[in-house]
């Protein structure tokens, strides 16, 4: 069994949030995979401007806490474009047992609350 690397788990989540953007009616400006390059997602909708940042959360941790210097930052910069700053917190793990890691072609567990206003 092959263990998801770090990108995997982080691309992963982005294509969870990106198909919740899609069914939403948000249409992407840019997409960056790189878990350090925020944020993730800037997308438009009703005319305005929105900043998404996305992170894969391990278990046991929770995917709604974030770090708040990181996002205070997103805010600013977002701030400077009049857009709005969102948080996605994806919680994945192992269906079989929650304590190992997440494995190519096995399944999973979302724990997914949607984005997050910040």
């Amino acid at each position: 069994m092959q263990e998801l690397s770090e990108q995997e788990l982080h691309n992963l989540a982005m294509n969870i949030v990106g198909r919740q953007l899609e069914e939403e009616g948000f249409e992407f400006m840019g997409v960056n995979s790189k878990p350090k390059r925020n944020p993730q997602f800037v997308c438009l909708k009703n005319k305005i401007l929105h900043f998404i940042v996305v992170r894969h959360v391990p278990f046991p941790l929770d995917p709604n806490v974030y770090d708040e210097a990181l996002m205070k930052k997103v805010k600013e910069h977002a701030d400077k474009f009049e857009a709005k700053t969102y948080y996605a917190g994806v919680g994945l793990s192992n269906a079989e047992n929650r304590e190992l890691p997440v494995y190519l072609n096995e399944s999973y567990i979302v724990d997914y609350h949607g984005l997050k206003e910040i």
